[in-house]
């Protein structure tokens, strides 16, 4: 009779000594659910990150158009893709004796300001920064360096209104000691004439330019564009006249009825004069004794006074500007090519107007 062995057999079984009769316990898994449960920790990694990537844009896109509107961001802009159309520039085209000084320290330390552009369409349009522009381009011409190609300029954001445009470029110049009265009066003057402004004469021009000036440096503006709008076609250099001047020539104008006109005479038809001709010129006329007053009756009304208004027409918008003794009326037309006798009739029902 044979003899049975017996042995012993482990079963597998839970911490509690419980068999589980096979089945997997839980953290047991098989290749393929351990295979989905990574791809969808990827997913979820990956979602994350573009997540955190489309935040770190956006937060970069909107420091960006706040760095752009304060004008902190700059590039190097070439020379050639600047325009300086938009805006009535506050700086007299004559001749700069500073701007030899200003190519020099360019030249040994560069550009330490930059000027500010806008951008438009494919190029740029001048905010501030005139004479440094035109410092550069002068380089450039002098000396054929590529490095005076391209200048340091913060760029400010598209789409400015145009009078906040004009208040950066006046109050630059502001701090500048070289600008001089009559440079401010005739950018107030341009101001009020351009249809974009909305200004409704050249002292609101004056309001609105120049409103970080003080009230009686507004006042000085004022009687200079009193001074261009009589003699400014006959001024070659107004920028050299100085403020006390300026103004004696405004009380002139008004108190003198004879002035103007010898003024005008000493200066009308002598071509391209100095700054200091002209300056002797107005000397001289101020020397001279005043006319006798003629009596008008005008009753205590100041000759130099001046109204200004705005008419729009169905041909455009109309410009007057009206003094004793003077009408003037502007618009963007070419009033020479009217039939003589079709703008003699206009004016004899203009004056009809006025007296009926």
């Amino acid at each position: 009779m044979s003899k049975r062995r017996g042995f012993d057999i482990d079963f597998p079984s839970t911490p509690d000594g419980t068999y589980t009769g096979g089945r997997v316990t839980e953290g047991r898994r098989g290749p393929m659910a351990a295979a989905i449960s990574e791809n969808a920790d990827a997913l979820r990694e990956r979602a994350e990150a573009e997540r955190a990537i489309r935040e770190e844009n956006d937060r970069l896109a909107h420091e960006h158009v706040r760095l752009k509107r304060a004008g902190l961001i700059t590039d190097l802009v070439p020379l050639d893709a600047i325009r300086s159309d938009k805006l009535t520039r506050d700086r007299s085209a004559a001749g700069d004796p500073e701007i030899e000084e200003l190519k020099a320290s360019i030249r040994a330390i560069g550009l330490s300001n930059p000027i500010r552009v806008e951008p438009v369409g494919d190029g740029y349009e001048l905010v501030q920064g005139f004479r440094r522009l035109r410092a550069y381009r002068e380089l450039l011409a002098e000396t054929g360096d590529e490095a005076f190609a391209r200048i340091p300029a913060g760029l400010v954001a598209t789409g400015e209104a145009l009078e906040g445009l004009y208040r950066r470029m006046v109050d630059e110049n502001l701090v500048r000691r070289d600008i001089s009265f009559a440079e401010m009066a005739t950018l107030a003057m341009r101001y009020a004439e351009d249809p974009g402004t909305g200004a409704e004469d050249v002292a609101g021009a004056v309001d609105v330019l120049f409103a970080s000036a003080g009230r009686q440096k507004r006042s000085y503006i004022r009687h200079f564009a009193t001074l261009l709008d009589a003699l400014g076609d006959v001024l070659t250099h107004p920028e050299a006249i100085s403020r006390n001047m300026g103004l004696e020539v405004v009380r002139r104008l008004g108190a003198d009825d004879g002035f103007e006109a010898r003024l005008r005479a000493s200066l009308d038809g002598q071509g391209e004069v100095s700054a200091d001709y002209e300056i002797a010129a107005i000397q001289e006329a101020l020397k001279a004794r005043p006319a006798a007053p003629v009596r008008r009756d005008t009753g205590t009304r100041n000759a130099a006074a001046k109204t200004t208004l705005r008419c729009t027409v169905p041909a455009g918008t109309v410009r007057c500007a009206a003094r004793d003794g003077k009408v003037e009326l502007q618009m963007e037309r070419d009033f020479s090519s009217i039939d003589r006798h079709r703008l003699e009739a206009a004016v004899a029902a203009f004056m009809a107007a006025l007296d009926g």
